[in-house]
């Protein structure tokens, strides 16, 4: 898989029992690391537009191309993607780099590991900054439950645990064409036929809204699932009802500082009840759809960054 050459070049990062894909930037700047964490279907490569400014400002920044993902290692075993294996993959990340802890930043998938680690690891992290995806609390029945009662059965949550495989198929024949319908700006997707759950963006001929990237950075996104598959990714969807039981015992508030960036375009739901969960959020819009830091670059990093310097992120100590 190649990279536009302003992009950094990976090391592979042993942690946690498997081993991840690793861009960086700034590490110069130790002591004031900032960690990226895409979503999905996305990589490492969607923070492309941030990580030389913020390492520029002074951050030692890490993205990952979180398990599943990229050249990262693509366990089989479904339960190998539940949100414990995936906050342990972000710990471990810490320790390969010394830290003992770090400002996590998460878009989508993302941002709902870097809540989930706050929780889980307190700790070992010191701000949360998330984009799209709000914490949420954990409700009273499972998620699929209650999504299907809410929604139907065509909820793509709800289609890639009922119908395993299906989907991942559909995707892995058409990767070009479903990435290309998917990555757009200013409209929201079409509507899919009933129990479609994303598929239609597969078949679909002629794609809707603006292009949120160039031919050549979709490229970059095609190649890598070409190569790796969507199964292994689609797998942290089929863990939301054992994630769910995980959480159980888990203190639920977020008391980092916290800022939550939405796109005011986006469908992904707002929290009702944020500041009842994280209480020391702050919380941010921009004119945007779901890709956030991709669709207003510029701005998001200057978000982010202002937050930061408003928040004075404090170095941290190596681990030791």
């Amino acid at each position: 898989m190649s990279h536009p050459d302003a992009f950094p070049r990976p090391s592979m990062v042993a942690v946690n029992g498997i081993e991840l894909e690793v861009f960086e930037m700034g590490r110069e700047n130790a002591g004031k690391p900032l960690v990226l964490c895409h979503g999905w279907p996305e990589l490492a490569f969607s923070w492309r537009h941030q990580m030389g400014a913020l390492a520029a400002a002074g951050y030692h920044v890490i993205a990952p191309n979180q398990r599943g993902y990229g050249g990262s290692s693509r366990p089989a075993e479904v339960t190998d993607y539940d949100i414990v294996h995936l906050a342990g993959d972000l710990v471990g990340l810490l320790d390969h780099f010394g830290y003992d802890d770090a400002t996590f930043v998460g878009h989508d998938w993302g941002a709902n590991v870097v809540w989930s680690t706050a929780v889980l690891h307190p700790t070992r992290v010191s701000k949360v900054i998330a984009l799209s995806v709000p914490y949420l609390e954990r409700g009273d029945v499972p998620p699929l439950a209650f999504i299907e009662a809410v929604v139907g059965s065509d909820s793509y949550f709800v289609h890639f645990n009922r119908q395993p495989g299906v989907a991942d198929a559909v995707f892995d024949a058409h990767a070009a064409r479903f990435l290309r319908n998917l990555y757009r700006k200013n409209e929201p997707p079409a509507e899919p036929e009933p129990g479609m759950a994303f598929i239609h963006l597969a078949h679909a001929e002629t794609p809707r809204g603006e292009p949120v990237m160039s031919d050549g950075e979709l490229a970059v996104f095609v190649d890598a699932f070409e190569a790796s598959g969507f199964t292994s990714s689609v797998n942290w969807y089929r863990n939301v009802d054992r994630n769910w039981e995980l959480m159980a015992d888990v203190d639920p508030i977020v008391r980092q500082e916290a800022l939550m960036i939405y796109g005011a375009r986006d469908t992904v739901m707002r929290a009702p009840n944020l500041e009842a969960f994280v209480p020391r959020v702050e919380v941010a819009d921009l004119d945007c759809g779901h890709w956030i830091q991709q669709e207003l670059p510029d701005e998001t990093t200057r978000l982010i960054l202002d937050w930061l310097r408003r928040h004075e992120v404090v170095e941290t100590s190596p681990a030791t």
